[in-house]
């Protein structure tokens, strides 16, 4: 799944640059799809700001029933015996739906008082996103490509002193899904499990790791190329009730299409499965699935079901169109009886 943004590790290195230094922002917005990136950035704040639960200066907002005025109020509090008040707004809303107040506030802030944003949808028309921009410093914590992810993985065993081969990291990413709190748990999994041992095997990770979500968006891919759309439906809807959320599920679905398109490319132009496996990052053994699904499907096809994904992630981002129902679009499209192309 590749990454929607291209400044994270330069973001990433500014917001750790205000944190060794503690020359910080008047405030600070974290926000996007990986939960793990948001969570983290969040806790190293607060814990350069020396915030916890227990702290005079600090409070903390959570939910998306807060009341902007009391916000405000407590953001012109003075601090007590300190420099600084530190407010916690998260999972608010105020991002994705407007802020006209809070907005309006942070044109003219208290300099005695820090915000810290967590959001995982922003709305970057809003004039609360505008005016967090130009006042503070904001990180988009999006989902990591697969590249990026496999550097990581392999620093986390690193930490522990194991080794992992980039065969067994690419089988790992394969079974477990791109969630980094997922991956960090596997990670924790696994070195127990090989605690006498330094290196990390795909036997390890077959016999330890999950694989509740990759095998799910296998079977969903299968049924849709064989235009089962009742099972396909079937493994959505289970994916829901694991509380996989709709735009991890559509990126996902978006993935799978965006591989068959380049395998059928390269197959079609005589390349290898090694050098499919190796131009795409893939796991050797997964391009002939790849293969199998491209089949199913001519150029068109495929191109038509990428453009549905982009276009339904659109409608949803512009609040045309709800996450769920636009998965379950592309589902239904894509089992459709398909003409030839």
């Amino acid at each position: 799944m590749a990454a929607k943004t291209t400044d994270f590790p330069a973001k990433q290195k500014q917001l750790n640059d205000d944190i060794a230094s503690g020359n910080f922002k008047p405030c600070y917005l974290i926000y996007g799809e990986e939960a793990y990136l948001r969570l983290q950035n969040r806790d190293k704040l607060l814990k350069a700001l020396g915030c916890d639960e227990t702290s005079m200066n600090f409070n903390r907002y959570e939910g998306d029933g807060n009341i902007p005025g009391q916000i405000i109020d407590m953001a012109q509090t003075m601090p007590f015996l300190a420099d600084k008040r530190v407010i916690l707004v998260q999972d608010s809303g105020f991002f994705k739906n407007g802020c006209p107040e809070l907005a309006e506030y942070l044109k003219e802030p208290s300099d005695t008082t820090l915000f810290i944003f967590v959001e995982k949808e922003v709305d970057k028309r809003k004039d609360i996103y505008k005016a967090v921009s130009k006042l503070g410093f904001e990180i988009d914590c999006d989902v990591q490509s697969d590249e990026t992810l496999m550097r990581w993985i392999k620093s986390k065993f690193a930490q522990d002193g194991k080794t992992i081969s980039p065969r067994a990291q690419a089988v790992f990413i394969d079974r477990v899904g791109t969630d980094m709190s997922n991956i960090a748990t596997e990670i924790e999994k696994l070195v127990c499990y090989c605690i006498d041992r330094n290196e990390i095997t795909e036997a390890d990770i077959e016999s330890v790791c999950a694989n509740y979500l990759t095998s799910r968006i296998f079977a969903m891919t299968d049924a849709i190329s064989a235009q089962d759309q009742k099972r396909a439906m079937e493994l959505y809807y289970d994916l829901l009730a694991l509380k996989e959320p709709p735009a991890k599920i559509l990126s996902l679905i978006t993935r799978q299409f965006n591989l068959m398109l380049q395998v059928k490319e390269m197959t079609d132009n005589r390349r290898d499965k090694g050098q499919i496996a190796s131009s795409l990052k893939l796991a050797p053994f997964l391009v002939g699935k790849y293969q199998n699904w491209a089949r199913s499907y001519s150029y068109k096809q495929l191109k038509d079901a990428l453009e549905l994904c982009a276009s339904n992630d659109e409608a949803v981002k512009s609040g045309k169109l709800d996450y769920i129902i636009s998965v379950e679009m592309v589902i239904i499209g894509s089992t459709s009886k398909r003409s030839a192309g």
